[in-house]
Formats: C-alpha cells, sequence, structure tokens
C-alpha cells in the first residue's frame, strides 16, 4: 500500500503533457491558409512596386549625379546606355536601349561616345535592370549629353536624345497601392530636369500606356 501512495504522489507531481486537439490543429491550419491567401498577393504587388520604384529612382538619380557633375567639373558629361556596363571598357551602346543598364562617364570631346584610353572616366554605372521591368524611350534615342554648363547639349551630331523614359512591368499602366500608376515615366526636359510621372491618366494620355 505505502509503493502504490508513493507511486500515486509521484504521478501527480509530475508536468501535464498536453498535446494539439484535431481541431486545435485544424483551426490553426485554417487561420494558416487565410493568411497565406491574403498575405501572398500583397507581398508580391509590394516587390513588383519596390523593383520599378528603385529602378526609376537610380535613373532619376543618374541625371540629378550627371547635370551636378557637369556644372562642377566643367566638362561633357553623358550619360548612355551600354551592355558591358559593368566591365573596365564599358563604352555607350548607340543601338542598344537602357534595359541593358547604363553609364555616366566624362564625355572630354563630346561625341557621346566613351574612351577608355582617353581618360574619360566612368562616373556611375548602372547593370541590366530586372527581367521583369521594361523601359521605352522616345525612338532611337540611348544617350543625353549634359554642356559643362550644366544644362543638355541637345541632339549631338543628329542622334536623338533621351527625353522620355516609360517603365512598366506586366501590370501595365493600372492604378496600385497608393493612387500611382503600377507604370513609372520619366520625362526630361531640353535643359536636363528629369521629372518622374507616376499619374496613371497623365501617363496614359502622354503615352498611350503600356506596350
Amino acid at each position: 500500500m505505502a509503493g502504490a501512495g508513493l507511486s500515486y504522489i509521484l504521478l501527480m507531481n509530475m508536468p501535464q503533457i498536453r498535446g494539439f486537439t484535431i481541431y486545435e490543429l485544424l483551426i490553426t491550419l485554417l487561420i494558416i491558409g487565410v493568411v497565406l491567401t491574403l498575405g501572398i498577393p500583397n507581398l508580391s504587388a509590394f516587390t513588383q512596386n519596390s523593383r520599378i520604384s528603385s529602378t526609376v529612382n537610380d535613373l532619376h538619380s543618374s541625371f540629378m549625379l550627371a547635370r551636378s557633375e557637369a556644372a562642377r567639373s566643367k566638362a561633357n558629361i553623358t550619360i548612355c546606355a551600354s551592355d558591358n556596363s559593368m566591365a573596365a571598357d564599358a563604352d555607350c551602346d548607340a543601338s542598344g536601349n537602357m534595359d541593358d543598364g547604363w553609364i555616366i562617364f566624362v564625355d572630354l570631346d563630346g561625341d557621346i561616345q566613351r574612351d577608355a584610353g582617353n581618360n574619360e572616366n566612368v562616373l556611375r554605372r548602372h547593370p541590366p535592370i530586372p527581367d521583369a521591368i521594361n523601359i521605352t524611350t522616345n525612338p532611337g534615342a540611348s544617350y543625353f549629353s549634359f554642356a559643362p554648363s550644366g544644362l543638355g547639349r541637345g541632339d549631338v551630331d543628329g542622334n536623338a536624345t533621351l527625353r522620355t523614359l516609360l517603365l512598366c512591368d506586366d501590370r501595365g499602366n493600372v492604378t496600385a497601392a497608393g493612387g500611382w500608376s503600377a507604370a513609372r515615366y520619366l520625362v526630361v526636359t531640353p535643359i536636363g530636369r528629369a521629372t518622374v510621372i507616376r499619374d496613371v491618366d497623365l501617363i496614359n494620355t502622354a503615352t498611350g500606356g503600356c506596350p
């Protein structure tokens, strides 16, 4: 009897180990399913918005840097599309587009072509943009050049200068989070001031929408 009493006391003092019931497990799985259903689309849209905003901000800051550097250094500074932007001998790709990447360089002779052997140093390099984004420019344009005054040089030697850059992903020009367009439209004035437009109606009026 004493042994039985001792066993009972030991059992009473042991910590209670309690698992999930089938109902608790089902409720937990239901909650997880609801969270995933609501959260994954929002996360996808957030990723897309962040990607396209980052790209247009990089372009915008490139124009700002080139303009300020031209005025500071009293030299021609050119932005151009480049399909080897990260290479030591990076140069401009006149037939390319900004999707492939771009460089900002000191254009000593003003010919909108970088000559690596002529001390035309690269000030900034940008790699190819994400595959999900497409940049459409005004026809035939792949560069913008600033004069030593800090103002745009316009069309150089008959080559069309960048005036507009439309950035789109697979959503097109539709209203996204915050009421702004999922697309971005970068407009560059002749003097070189760049402005980002995010309004759906303005983009549609100016471009007819994404390709």
